[in-house]
């Protein structure tokens, strides 16, 4: 009876199911002992229920407490107590519900084994026990047949809770694993972010206090320390950034070392999305100058997270990018001719919808999405200029 199948499954009982279990023993051991004992006056022959009867019932419920933990131990305990039971000559009676319900517990925690066993035992046992003790007609072929079809159909219903509990187990896993991969992605966006931006200024500063030291030989000699520390302080903080992004990057993943992204590489995200099956239009209003750093990537990565949602999400054909130079903002819109919203506002990993609002939100701007009057999708960003600089 304690042998189960070769999956091993692991019944991993939570403290508000041992609770429930808890109180469930207790209700049956009260209801049940009760109800044999009113059912003791439809059967006639059989051994009075006395308090040795009450203690079988009682304890065949108790048990049930430890049915999530120990779900094959439980079952052959309530089987050998429903067993001595009806052995002492006890009439028919509630007993059985008490081994349904581990028996049940045994097949849904997987055992097939155990639950198997305990069901040919039973269904050659237990009907033959009055003609074999006690002398009485052998069972008809209909109340055998009643009983294999009982032990069916509780065989059919743990099977079913087992087949979706590991069909539960297995969409929780892959949630797991598809948000570690967001949280993967996202913290090479970063890492990424942060070598473009700090690094490229670190850089800066290193090589341009390198070429004053190299051009003014006669500085005096406090100026000269001070461009030197700021070389030597701009090399090690290079050298710390690299630290922190070995921690932000992926096991294995080489240090980032190209050019910044910004919305010059537009057309590799438009190749990218038409190499995916996305026609990409890309259209340019005012007059196209160079943006400050942190709009240049952003008006990046808003484009980048927008064409991904449409090819992942949006089933569309055909995109539109479009960049307005004002005055005082650069204006970044993608329209689609998808089915709808290509990704929800509250999508996990910081990405979608949520991510590209928290990058404006960062610069100071101004962000919408939602559907577009003639259908599909729009995502509009106002990165202001000046705030950026």
């Amino acid at each position: 009876m304690a042998v189960a199948n070769g999956h091993s499954p692991q019944p991993l009982a939570t403290r508000r199911g041992l609770i429930a279990d808890v109180v469930l023993a207790g209700v049956l051991a009260i209801v049940l002992s009760v109800a044999t004992f009113f059912a003791a006056h439809y059967h006639h022959g059989y051994r009075p229920v006395d308090a040795g009867a009450i203690t079988l019932v009682a304890g065949s419920a108790v048990v049930l407490a430890a049915r999530r933990r120990y779900p094959v131990l439980v079952l052959a305990v309530v089987f050998a107590i429903t067993l001595v039971y009806f052995v002492l000559g006890y009439p028919n009676g509630p007993i059985w519900l008490t081994l349904i319900i581990a028996y049940y517990t045994a097949v849904a925690s997987g055992h097939r084994l155990a639950a198997g066993i305990s069901a040919v035992a039973g269904f050659v046992i237990f009907p033959w026990l009055d003609y074999l003790l006690r002398h009485q007609p052998a069972p008809s072929a209909v109340s055998v047949a009643a009983v294999a079809a009982w032990l069916l159909v509780v065989l059919g219903a743990g099977e079913a809770m087992r087949f979706r509990r590991e069909r539960a187990a297995q969409a929780a896993q892959i949630e797991a694993e598809e948000e570690q991969r967001r949280d993967s992605e996202q913290r090479l966006r970063i890492a990424q972010d942060l070598h473009d931006s700090l690094g490229h200024y670190l850089s800066l500063i290193n090589v341009q206090s390198g070429v004053a030291l190299n051009l003014n030989q006669e500085l005096p000699g406090q100026v000269r320390d001070a461009l030197a520390a700021v070389k030597q302080a701009s090399k090690e903080g290079l050298n710390e950034l690299r630290s922190v992004l070995a921690i932000l990057r992926q096991d294995g993943e080489p240090a980032p070392r190209s050019p910044a992204a910004g919305v010059s590489r537009l057309g590799d995200l438009a190749a990218q999305a038409a190499a995916a099956g996305l026609e990409v239009r890309t259209e340019t209003q005012g007059s196209q100058r160079p943006l400050p750093f942190s709009v240049d990537v952003t008006a990046y990565r808003i484009v980048q997270e927008a064409l991904t949602n449409i090819r992942r999400h949006a089933g569309a054909a055909a995109a539109t990018v479009r960049l307005d130079y004002g005055d005082s903002a650069l204006t970044v819109q993608v329209d689609d001719d998808g089915r709808g919203p290509a990704a929800s506002p509250g999508e996990a990993g910081g990405q979608g919808i949520a991510g590209m609002r928290r990058r404006v939100a960062a610069l100071g701007g101004d962000f919408q999405a939602g559907p577009r009057p003639g259908g599909g999708f729009q995502v509009r960003a106002r990165l202001p200029l000046d705030s950026a600089r």
